[in-house]
């Protein structure tokens, strides 16, 4: 068994891998879970002045969960809402300090890159 020590996206992970040469089934080996929850920041798009800012799904996915309503108050950096893309939770959050103005996707609905799922004012 040979031990390698792997980096992706920043983040170390020990692997040990077997080497099979008799065309054996190599042994299971169980690895640490990946974290669930990822912080994956929504780009938003500035929109003109009044209409306030749009906040876009930053990827393709399924929204999990809404946390705000419309006419809620958010701080920037708060979580909106979570956003499932590739078995990961990502929370997509306010670009700004205000009040959400519109909310255009509910629990259960599958979003596509840049869709717009609320904005903030």
């Amino acid at each position: 068994m040979k031990r390698f020590n792997i980096t992706v996206n920043g983040k170390a992970y020990d692997v040990a891998v077997e080497e099979v040469t008799d065309g054996s089934a190599p042994a299971m080996i169980s690895a640490p879970a990946a974290p669930k929850v990822a912080s994956a920041p929504a780009p938003a798009t500035v929109t003109p002045a009044g209409e306030g800012e749009k906040v876009t799904a930053p990827m393709p996915g399924t929204i999990l969960d809404v946390k705000v309503s419309v006419g809620d108050s958010v701080t920037k950096g708060q979580a909106l809402m979570i956003l499932e893309a590739m078995k990961m939770e990502n929370e997509i959050v306010a670009p700004c300090d205000g009040k959400v103005t519109s909310v255009t996707v509910k629990k259960g609905d599958s979003v596509n890159s840049a869709d717009t799922l609320a904005t903030v004012q």
